[in-house]
C-alpha cells in the first residue's frame, strides 16, 4: 500500500485514539485526587498508565509521522518494551528497591488495557497493509 493511503487510514483513526488517550489519562490521574476504594487506588493507574503511554509512544493520537521514532516504536516492539518495563517495576518492588508495595495482581492490571489496545492497533495496521 502506498504511503499516502497509510497516512489517510492512520489520520482517520487518530481522533479516536486521542479521545481514548484523554479518557485514560483523566481516569488514571484522578486516582490521586479521588478515593473510590482499594481497587481504584491500587489498580486503576496500573491499568491506564501503560495504555495511555502506548498511545503516546506509538503516535496514534496525531497525524501520521514518518520518522525514526515511529519506525522504532512498532506495535510489537512497543508492547514488548512496555511489558519489560512493567516487569522491572514489579521486580524492583518485590526486592524493596524503592518504597512501594509489591502486588502480583499488578501484572494483570498492566496488561488488562495494554493488550486490547495493542490488538486494536495491530488490526488497524493490518488494514493499512492490505
Amino acid at each position: 500500500m502506498e504511503l499516502n493511503s497509510i497516512k489517510i487510514i492512520h489520520d482517520k483513526y487518530a481522533p479516536y485514539w486521542a479521545i481514548a488517550l484523554l479518557i485514560l489519562w483523566v481516569v488514571g490521574i484522578s486516582t490521586i485526587w479521588i478515593d473510590l476504594g482499594g481497587f481504584w487506588k491500587g489498580y486503576v493507574l496500573d491499568m491506564t498508565g501503560p495504555a495511555w503511554n502506548y498511545i503516546l509512544f506509538r503516535g496514534l493520537f496525531t497525524v501520521k509521522a514518518n520518522n525514526i521514532w515511529t519506525h522504532f516504536f512498532t506495535p510489537n516492539r512497543t508492547l514488548i518494551i512496555f511489558l519489560l518495563v512493567c516487569a522491572v517495576i514489579e521486580t524492583l518492588q518485590f526486592y524493596n528497591i524503592y518504597n512501594s508495595t509489591y502486588d502480583k495482581w499488578d501484572f494483570l492490571a498492566y496488561v488488562s488495557l495494554l493488550i486490547p489496545l495493542f490488538l486494536i492497533d495491530r488490526k488497524l495496521n493490518q488494514k493499512k497493509d492490505k
